[in-house]
C-alpha cells in the first residue's frame, strides 16, 4: 500500500475518534490549530513562526507590509525625513493605547526597538547606524543617523521573526536572555495566560480597546479591525486527528495540513484549501559553524554533493511538482536578486561516492554529529528524515535525535558543545517574503555571534550585504548578489532545500482570510 493511501484511511478511520472537549458557544469562537505548540510567547527571544504569528494578534508595529511588500505606516500617524536624510521623526496616530488601559508612549517605542535591536539580526543592521533614538515630543520619536538608511520603513515593518512590536517600557526592559512576564500588546487581540495550556491550547479574546487604522487590510498593513470574539488555538500534533476534527467542523482552521491530506480535504465542499503565502517557504539545511566537524567550510561544501533538493521537496509537500520548487539558491527564486551562480553546486549529478571521498580530503574523521528533529512538526520532521537518510549513507556518525519542537527551539539557541547538549543539524525554513533580498535575509548572514542560530561568519557576506543596502540601483544590486551567492556557496552559511507552496484548510463558514501569514484580523465567522 502507498504512503498516501494508507494516510487517507487512518484520516478516514480518525472521524470516529473522540472529539475535541468544547463548551456551548454563546459568542462568535474561531478554532485553529497551528503548525506547531506555542512555546514561547517573547517575539523578540523567540524566532519560532508559531511566536510570530501570536504576537502578530497581540502586538501592532510601526509599519506594515501590504501585499505588494510595500512598508506602510501602521501605529503611525505619519514620518518626516530630513534633507539630508539623517533624521527621522516618526509621529504615532492618536487613541493608541495597551490593553491595560495605559497610553502607548515614545518611550515605550524607544524601549521596545532597543530590546528588539539587541536581538534581531536585520534590526542590528539598522542600529549599526543610529547615533541615537530619542523621544523628541509626547507621541514622536526621532532617530538620529550616523548615514542614510534608506530601508528604515521596511526593516521596521517586516513580518518575519523576530517582530518589531511595540511593548510597555516595563516589558521592553526585560533581558533578552529571559522571557517576558505576561503579554501586554495593543493590538486586536488580548492573549488569556489562564486559559494557556502547555502543548495543547492557547486562548486569545478581541479587545474593544483596539482603535484600527483607517483602511482595508492587506497582509500585515491597513486597518487590522477583529470580528469574531475569541481564538482558540489547539495543538493536535496528529494530523489524522486534525483533519478528522476540520471536517467535523471542531476546528476552524488547519494551518499547514500535510500533502497526503489534501485531496481528502479538497473534496469535502464544506472547506476551502489555498495557498495564501504565495512568495513560499525557502527549506534550509543549517549547520552549526561553531563545533566540529562544521566548523570546517570544506564539510559543509561536501554535504552539497549529496544533496537532491527534490527529495526533500516531495517530502515535504508530495508528488505534485506545482506545489515546490527544485533547482533554486540563496535568494527566492520569483526576486529579482535572483541568479543561476554557482548552480550547479546543486543541480549537478548526485553522486554519494564523490561526496563520501569529498568529506574524507576535507578533514572529517567520524565526530559524531547531532541532527535535532522536531517529531511534532510536520514540516521539519519530513525534512529531517531525509537529512537523516543523507547523512547516514554518507557514513556519517549520526545522533539522529527526534524531539518536540518546544525542546529543538531551546536547543537551537544554545552553544554548547554537544556533549552539553549542543546541536550539529537542523533542518528548518525562512518565509519567502524575507528571502527577497540580502538584507531582510536572516540565513544568508555571516555576522557570526551577531547572526541567527548556527552562527556564520563571513566577513564577505557582510560586505556585500552593506554595499547592497546602500545601493539604490536595481541593476548594481543584482550584480552585488550575484557575488553574494557565489560567496555563500564558498562559505555555505546553509544549504538551501528548495521552496514549497504550504496550503491552508479552512471551513467556508470562516471569510476574510488574507494572504500571507496567518492573520486573524479580518476574519469572520458565519455561525
Amino acid at each position: 500500500m502507498q504512503r498516501r493511501d494508507l494516510m487517507l484511511g487512518v484520516a478516514a478511520a480518525a472521524l470516529a475518534a473522540p472529539r475535541l472537549a468544547r463548551a456551548a458557544d454563546p459568542k462568535s469562537v474561531l478554532r485553529f490549530s497551528p503548525q506547531a505548540d506555542l512555546a514561547s510567547i517573547d517575539p523578540i527571544q523567540s524566532n519560532a513562526y508559531v511566536t510570530r504569528n501570536h504576537a502578530a494578534m497581540v502586538y501592532d508595529t510601526l509599519f506594515g507590509v501590504d501585499d505588494e511588500y510595500r512598508p506602510l505606516p501602521q501605529m503611525l500617524e505619519g514620518f518626516v525625513v530630513s534633507d539630508n536624510k539623517l533624521e527621522w521623526v516618526l509621529t504615532l496616530r492618536d487613541g493608541l493605547s495597551f490593553q491595560d488601559g495605559k497610553k502607548v508612549t515614545p518611550q515605550d517605542v524607544v524601549a521596545s526597538l532597543n530590546r528588539w535591536g539587541q536581538r534581531d539580526t536585520y534590526a542590528r543592521t539598522l542600529f549599526a547606524q543610529v547615533e541615537s533614538l530619542t523621544p523628541s515630543s509626547d507621541k514622536a520619536v526621532r532617530f538620529q543617523l550616523k548615514k542614510p538608511f534608506r530601508l528604515l520603513p521596511d526593516v521596521l515593518g517586516k513580518p518575519a521573526p523576530q517582530l518589531p512590536v511595540i511593548m510597555q517600557e516595563r516589558h521592553a526592559a526585560t533581558p533578552i536572555t529571559d522571557q517576558v512576564p505576561e503579554v501586554v500588546g495593543s493590538g486586536p487581540f488580548r492573549f488569556l495566560a489562564s486559559e494557556r495550556v502547555p502543548g495543547a491550547r492557547a486562548v486569545y479574546e478581541r479587545w474593544d480597546g483596539y482603535r484600527p487604522r483607517q483602511g482595508a487590510a492587506s497582509f500585515w498593513a491597513g486597518g487590522k479591525a477583529a470580528h469574531v470574539d475569541r481564538v482558540e488555538w489547539h495543538t493536535i500534533p496528529d494530523a489524522a486527528t486534525a483533519a478528522a476534527a476540520l471536517q467535523s467542523g471542531e476546528i476552524d482552521w488547519w494551518e499547514q495540513p500535510p500533502g497526503d491530506f489534501i485531496d481528502l480535504l479538497k473534496r469535502n465542499r464544506n472547506i476551502n484549501v489555498e495557498v495564501m503565502d504565495t512568495a513560499g517557504l525557502m527549506c534550509v539545511m543549517r549547520f552549526n559553524h561553531l563545533h566540529p566537524p562544521f566548523d570546517n567550510p570544506a564539510i559543509r561544501r561536501a554535504v552539497l554533493g549529496a544533496i537532491n533538493q527534490a527529495d526533500f521537496m516531495t517530502a515535504v509537500a508530495g508528488t505534485d511538482a506545482t506545489m515546490w520548487k527544485d533547482k533554486i539558491g540563496f535568494f527566492q527564486p520569483d526576486s529579482p536578486m535572483a541568479n543561476d551562480v554557482g548552480m550547479a553546486a546543486l543541480t549537478g549529478p548526485r553522486d554519494l561516492d564523490k561526496a563520501r571521498a569529498a568529506l574524507k580530503e576535507a578533514g572529517y574523521k567520524g565526530e559524531r554529529v547531532v541532527l535535532a528533529a522536531p517529531a511534532d512538526f510536520p514540516v521539519l520532521n519530513a525534512m529531517s528524515e531525509v537529512a537523516g537518510d543523507i547523512f547516514r549513507k554518507l557514513g556519517m556518525n549520526l545522533d539522529y535525535q527526534s524531539l518536540d519542537w518546544a525542546t529543538v527551539s531551546q536547543k537551537l539557541n544554545s552553544r554548547a558543545p554537544l556533549e552539553q547538549g549542543g546541536w550539529s543539524i537542523n533542518c528548518n525554513y525562512a518565509a519567502g517574503f524575507g528571502c527577497r533580498t540580502p538584507a531582510a535575509h536572516s540565513y544568508l548572514r555571516g555576522a557570526g555571534d551577531a547572526a541567527l542560530f548556527g552562527w556564520p561568519r563571513s566577513p564577505r557576506i557582510e560586505e556585500l550585504r552593506e554595499a547592497w543596502i546602500a545601493s539604490d540601483d536595481e541593476a548594481e544590486q543584482k550584480r552585488i548578489c550575484r557575488e553574494i551567492q557565489q560567496q555563500a556557496f564558498e562559505d555555505i552559511p546553509y544549504i538551501p532545500l528548495g521552496l514549497f507552496y504550504q496550503t491552508t484548510a479552512y471551513r467556508k463558514s470562516l471569510s476574510g482570510v488574507l494572504k500571507g501569514m496567518p492573520l486573524f484580523h479580518n476574519l469572520r465567522k458565519q455561525a
